[in-house]
């Protein structure tokens, strides 16, 4: 069911996002390299503060997460709450120590307008490297001076724009298991929490995108990374969708994660072009005789 939409219309972006170097420099990336973009998205009035809380209240509960913004960059399990309410968390972002993350926003109808208008400008480039462009989604991360987002993964191809403030996201090779376990991978896919265990040997590997507005970074599927706020508070929206293949990688995990029961030690699912598609069409067999659990 959609949210109800807040009681402000939807202000038309008059020109495109991305411009035509940009759209270049994405499809010579996409899907598996990592890259930072330029956006004209600016001050959008969907994304200013009073605009986010009131969106917040009209989401439901699962669809709002925040957490104080004073975390170390791996935790263990779920960060404790700020004590605040959402709305108050993010009016008061500059003083209230915290980060806030508004799940799939397109649930209110002009939300769901603006990730529309940003995924037509380069869905040419996606479909002609990975196919048809599914699952459309869009997040917005309110962040406190210097919090963080600790170390974890996310299952779709992501692209972060950054609108007020500054941040910093450190992102690691996809699909190495130096940065995370096949099983944590497998685990994430079966019901698992996403944040990631670490180690600060990791950051020899590290790909630092700073980001200041009118600026966006792109972020692999399942590419490990946190993120550091500047020193202003910060508000960022990041418009996802899946694919096939993002899609045969998730299904080939949860496989993974059944062959694991049987004390085999599955391959791991290769990364873009391969399809996976044996260990996929394996998964949804047994998800649909209900023997996927």
């Amino acid at each position: 069911m959609n949210a109800h939409s807040p009681s402000f219309g939807l202000a038309s972006v008059q020109r495109s996002t991305f411009d035509d170097d940009g759209r270049q420099t994405f499809a010579k990336h996409y899907p598996e390299g990592p890259h930072r973009l330029r956006h004209r998205l600016g001050d959008h009035c969907l994304l200013e503060l009073d605009a986010l809380a009131e969106l917040a209240e009209a989401l439901p509960d699962t669809s709002v997460e925040y957490n104080r913004g004073d975390l170390p960059i791996g935790i263990d399990g779920k960060p404790r709450s700020n004590g605040l309410t959402i709305a108050e968390t993010i009016r008061q972002v500059a003083k209230s120590n915290s980060w806030a993350v508004l799940k799939n926003v397109e649930q209110a109808a002009p939300y769901e307008a603006l990730l529309t208008s940003l995924l037509d400008e380069i869905s040419v480039e996606i479909e002609a490297k990975t196919g048809a462009l599914l699952t459309p989604q869009a997040y917005i991360f309110i962040s406190s001076p210097n919090a963080v987002t600790p170390y974890h993964f996310d299952p779709e191809h992501n692209i972060l724009l950054q609108i007020r403030g500054s941040k910093t996201m450190t992102q690691f090779p996809a699909g190495d298991a130096r940065f995370a376990a096949d099983e944590v991978h497998e685990g994430y896919h079966t019901g698992g929490p996403r944040e990631l265990s670490w180690d600060e040997s990791f950051m020899n590997a590290a790909q630092t995108f700073p980001l200041e507005p009118g600026e966006a970074v792109y972020v692999p599927v399942m590419a490990p990374h946190f993120v550091r706020n500047g020193p202003q508070s910060s508000v960022s929206l990041s418009i996802t969708w899946r694919s096939e293949w993002s899609y045969a990688e998730s299904e080939t995990r949860a496989f993974n994660h059944i062959l694991r029961k049987f004390g085999l030690t599955p391959k791991a699912p290769s990364r873009w072009p391969q399809t996976n598609r044996a260990k996929s069409l394996g998964f949804r067999v047994l998800r649909k005789a209900g023997l996927a659990g």
